[in-house]
């Protein structure tokens, strides 16, 4: 290890190589529950492109592993260690390089956090949508390494709608630059695309470009309770085949409900069964609220209650943010990320009521119900090992039944250790083999992330 610390200590400033193995466990993994995490070598912390470009020769010299960090908010285990590695930190690469309003691009560093965009942006009356949940710690890097999405998909988009371009340190330690700051083009093959969700398994983002886009204005909200799941599903149905096109759509189950009820006393009736908030920002709000509004009576909504102003709609919107604080009171939680399609997000939340009944676990749901995106929540008592054996069942069943339904394993939180076995199943052989063969142009030698995705 002497001589991995001394050629990595020869082009890092000083402090930027550390050995101590107290710090170097805190770096070990990322947010995800069952998964393995081995023991770094070293922790590095380069602040420039030409030191992360230093840190990858020397690790392609060495022959050792490199595992790129963010901010470890991660839920994939994307971010964990392998033994003997290096663990490349890229939280002091955090500059906002660039603000243009005229093409409305921002060039960052990877190290930059999403809030802190989103506000510098916001001065200027332009927005940066993808706003994941973890928004005010989580780095642009991170999110592009995962391909991380958020509350307002269904309008604006996840994160790989907004890279235009990168700069990206292959395994080798060259620079390799892709995409455009236009508005348009095509030439070449997409390789920006591609490097978006690789987990930092092809290559390491020093840089990007990302698409800006003006500021909407203020949400309007409503809140709709159901006495069923099936109900919440058909009125989500008919809000996207109406043509509206919500700025959030968010369904919770009836776990979801009474555990934030218990936390923050809403006030909701024990009877709701399944929560749906719809809030839009575009001109014509009052008037799409309203049409929402009939949609979900007609679809069986019980109580339908809509703000009035900014003010209200954040009242109606905090039961959303509450939803994981009050489920993490119960115990021990599995965070699940499964998409389907809407037209069987009804199947979905039925079915996880009846695998959580299978297991004897508690499984609360929360959904980016306009997309059809589904966060179950798995609560277990960490230190049963029963419940912990229940609660990983009871994760695979999910899994199969997001496939069955002709979903995907993830819609946001990424592949990492925690579904690698599953990616296999949903790509099936070949499509799989072809992005074996795409590690292996990128990275040889397979040191970049080793055991992540494929």
């Amino acid at each position: 290890m002497g001589d991995l610390t001394d050629r990595l200590a020869q082009g890092l400033p000083a402090g930027a190589v550390v050995v101590d193995p107290d710090v170097t466990a805190a770096y070990s993994r990322d947010m995800a529950g069952f998964c393995a995490a081995g023991v770094p070598a070293v922790v590095v912390f380069p602040e420039t492109v030409e030191q992360v470009q230093h840190v990858m020769r020397v690790a392609t010299e060495l022959r050792v592993p490199v595992v790129p960090q963010g901010a470890r908010t991660g839920l994939s285990g994307a971010a964990n260690a392998v033994d003997g590695c290096v663990v490349l930190s890229l939280v002091k690469l955090n500059r906002i390089l660039e603000i243009d309003p005229v093409n409305r691009i921002a060039v960052v560093e990877p190290g930059v956090v999403n809030a802190e965009l989103s506000r510098t942006v916001e001065q200027l009356g332009l927005s940066y949508p993808p706003d994941p949940s973890s928004w005010e710690s989580c780095t642009i890097g991170g999110n592009i390494g995962t391909g991380a999405g958020g509350l307002c998909c269904v309008k604006y988009g996840v994160t790989s709608e907004y890279v235009l371009g990168l700069d990206v340190v292959l395994a080798d330690g060259r620079l390799l630059s892709t995409g455009r700051r236009t508005a348009k083009g095509v030439a070449g093959y997409d390789l920006t695309r591609l490097f978006v969700g690789s987990e930092g398994t092809l290559g390491v983002v020093v840089r990007a470009v990302l698409a800006l886009r003006p500021a909407p204005a203020p949400q309007l909200a409503l809140a709709a309770e159901f006495p069923s799941a099936d109900a919440a599903g058909a009125a989500v149905c008919e809000v996207m085949a109406r043509g509206l096109t919500p700025s959030l759509m968010e369904l919770m189950d009836a776990v979801s409900v009474r555990a934030v009820n218990e936390l923050g006393q809403m006030g909701l009736p024990e009877s709701t069964q399944a929560l749906l908030l719809v809030a839009f920002d575009g001109p014509d709000r009052v008037g799409e609220l309203a049409r929402v509004a009939e949609l979900c009576r007609a679809a069986g909504a019980t109580e339908v209650v809509p703000a009035e102003d900014q003010a209200e709609s954040d009242l109606l919107l905090a039961a959303r943010r509450l939803a994981l604080p009050a489920l993490d009171r119960l115990g021990t939680t599995m965070i699940d990320d499964v998409a389907v399609p809407r037209s069987r997000l009804a199947e979905m939340l039925n079915g996880v009521a009846a695998i959580a009944e299978r297991h004897g676990l508690t499984i609360g749901v929360v959904s980016h119900a306009g997309d059809g995106n589904t966060h179950p929540i798995v609560i277990f008592d960490a230190e049963d090992e029963d419940q912990a054996v229940r609660a990983q069942r009871s994760f695979d069943d999910i899994m199969a039944l997001g496939l069955e339904l002709g979903g995907t394993i993830t819609g946001e939180h990424g592949v990492g250790l925690l579904k690698r076995d599953w990616l296999a199943r949903e790509l099936g052989p070949v499509a799989l083999e072809l992005q074996r063969q795409l590690k292996g142009v990128f990275d040889p030698l397979g040191i970049l992330n080793p055991g992540k995705m494929v």
